[in-house]
């Protein structure tokens, strides 16, 4: 393996490891001699790829929403399912996994966006990027629904909007009462807005 390489899965290592903390116990919970403890790499390599913990929480973000997004481009792709339906079935999955496992899985957006957003700008303006691309996943493909016919009184990327504020909503509460119901409303709800020939 040459240099570069292991650098790069020192880094990732690193990031894999912040992700799975912060996911436990909010990006101020995770103590940097923790992440390095338990990641086993010493402070001064954290230091060669982050100037920062909040430089780390940046890089954690974005490789978040990298990941996050190319994961809704394949639950949204595909001609042989209505474009609608891929968007409702995207929002069906996340549901029933919160049904399943009974918490929120996995979904850094929601973990850190109330915590940091008036704790540093640099990692408010990663959460904004992430979601902006999020949303243009969402308005790719309901501008193929509107071609096949769906007809609301909105821009396709002004439902996207509406449907990622609405859903980030209900995550939210979903997170603090545990309860199911309020993803279940959003689902519902999301039905009626999209079945408008």
């Amino acid at each position: 393996m040459n240099t570069a390489q292991q650098r790069n899965e020192t880094c990732e290592h690193l990031l894999a490891t912040g992700e799975a903390l912060c996911l436990q116990r909010g990006f101020t919970g995770m103590g940097l001699n923790e992440l390095l403890s338990i990641a086993q790499v010493p402070k001064g390599s954290f230091y060669y790829y982050f100037r920062s913990k909040e430089a780390f929480g940046v890089a954690l973000l974005e490789r978040y929403f990298v990941q996050y997004i190319a994961q809704i481009e394949q639950q949204l792709s595909g001609d042989e399912v209505p474009a609608a339906q891929r968007i409702l079935n995207h929002f069906a999955t996340a549901e029933a996994l919160f049904r399943q496992k009974g918490h929120i899985v996995g979904c850094l957006g929601v973990k850190l966006s109330a915590e940091v957003c008036d704790l540093s700008e640099p990692m408010r303006d990663a959460l904004q990027r992430g979601a902006e691309g999020v949303m243009r996943a969402y308005a790719r493909t309901l501008k193929q629904a509107q071609l096949q016919g769906a007809n609301w009184h909105l821009s396709a990327e002004e439902m996207a909007q509406m449907l990622y504020v609405f859903w980030s909503g209900a995550s939210l509460q979903s997170k603090i009462s545990r309860d199911p119901q309020p993803l279940s409303l959003a689902l519902k709800t999301f039905g009626q807005w999209l079945d408008q020939h």
